[in-house]
């Protein structure tokens, strides 16, 4: 819950940003001299990346979350079976433990979203956050039956 409070509060202050900085560009553009539109169109490109990434990551965590509501419901989450160190952080060894039952796992099921989900999260336990959203991606994508790039 607090994660989704944290998300929510952070994509609103950056609408809140977009917002700002794109009436700034409105005002640059509608001050009409060649030097004032050309920085107004400028300021305008940043809240139009802003929101396009904002709405293609929000699309990513619901996507994500519903899969990981059907894995649930269907007793299929991955048991957090990690070892930690005494200040509650994941013990490096464990997380590479777990990760190489699950890549086994996904290796041996390719085409299972539900495998790739799950190594997605031993990705994530191992602290390498590109490959698990690239695992995450391609999870999603194996659900939805869309083509999956490798």
């Amino acid at each position: 819950m607090r994660a989704k409070l944290t998300y929510a509060v952070t994509a609103a202050v950056l609408v809140f940003y977009f917002v700002l900085v794109g009436s700034r560009g409105v005002m640059l553009i509608q001050s009409g001299t060649i030097v004032t539109v050309t920085f107004g169109v400028a300021v305008l490109v940043l809240p139009v990346i802003g929101l396009w990434f904002l709405w293609k990551n929000t699309q990513f965590v619901r996507r994500a979350n519903a899969l990981a509501a059907e894995l649930d419901a269907e007793g299929g989450l991955p048991v957090d079976e990690l070892k930690r160190t005494p200040g509650g952080r994941i013990d490096r060894d464990s997380a590479d433990e777990v990760f190489t039952k699950r890549k086994a796992e996904t290796e041996a099921s390719p085409d299972d979203w539900r495998s790739w989900f799950r190594l997605a999260i031993a990705y994530h336990d191992a602290r390498d956050t590109p490959r698990a959203r690239k695992a995450m991606q391609r999870a999603i994508a194996l659900h939805d039956g869309r083509s999956v790039r490798t």
